[in-house]
């Protein structure tokens, strides 16, 4: 399935970037343009039943990434995956070959989950995401509700197929946390650093931490970009 994106930039290098569960490409407006003004071509895609990329007859990981895939044709110099969209990132950096990955808050590791729940969190008003998100611009906000109307609920199946804690990265790979995270615990922070991945964590930003905290997330990036 090929997907939908949002660019920014003309730079010489390409940059993408892949969103979480319930949100689309818009959800990097704070950060794309920081990051295309380093030399970037950023391009951000909408993952299926997200944004404007059509749903799809099947929710996982693995058709997650060869979607990814299939849209992107040229070997990026630097992929970014925040929580799902990282799960997927994961699974086709062996065939993408990027040359650096960094993944956020990744949702690797499988955790109990009232689906029923988030289903529901597609009916959030403005006022309702202000208050789980009291650290978001106010044009977070209104991007994150357009998203939320054209999300297909049942992508949260996705969740029930989580790939797990990775072993060594294929390519130099960075992984970005919220601080604290409860995506990665400490100890599974710790053993991914012993298996070859950079750990960093952005201390006081929720799960999305490049909405949270926008500045502290390209600080972050420092030595990546």
């Amino acid at each position: 399935m090929r997907l939908t994106s949002r660019v920014w930039g003309e730079g010489p290098r390409t940059a993408v970037l892949v969103h979480g569960i319930m949100s689309d490409s818009r959800g990097w407006s704070r950060v794309a343009p920081a990051i295309a003004e380093h030399g970037y071509r950023v391009v951000a895609v909408d993952l299926p039943g997200h944004g404007a990329s059509g749903p799809a007859p099947v929710y996982t990981p693995t058709a997650l990434a060869a979607d990814l895939l299939d849209t992107l044709l040229v070997t990026p110099d630097l992929a970014i995956g925040h929580s799902l969209g990282s799960a997927a990132l994961l699974l086709a950096v062996p065939r993408l070959r990027c040359a650096r990955a960094v993944h956020c808050d990744p949702a690797w590791v499988p955790r109990k989950r009232d689906l029923d729940a988030l289903r529901a969190g597609k009916h959030a008003t403005w006022r309702e995401l202000r208050t789980a998100h009291p650290r978001w611009h106010d044009d977070d906000i209104t991007d994150e509700q357009r998203a939320l109307a054209t999300w297909d609920p049942a992508s949260v199946t996705a969740l029930q197929h989580l790939p797990g804690l990775p072993d060594a990265p294929v390519v130099p790979s960075l992984v970005l946390l919220a601080g604290p995270s409860d995506r990665i615990s400490p100890a599974q922070a710790s053993a991914l650093s012993r298996r070859g991945w950079h750990v960093r964590t952005v201390d006081g930003a929720g799960h999305t931490v490049h909405r949270d905290d926008p500045a502290g997330f390209l600080r972050a990036l420092h030595g990546w970009l």
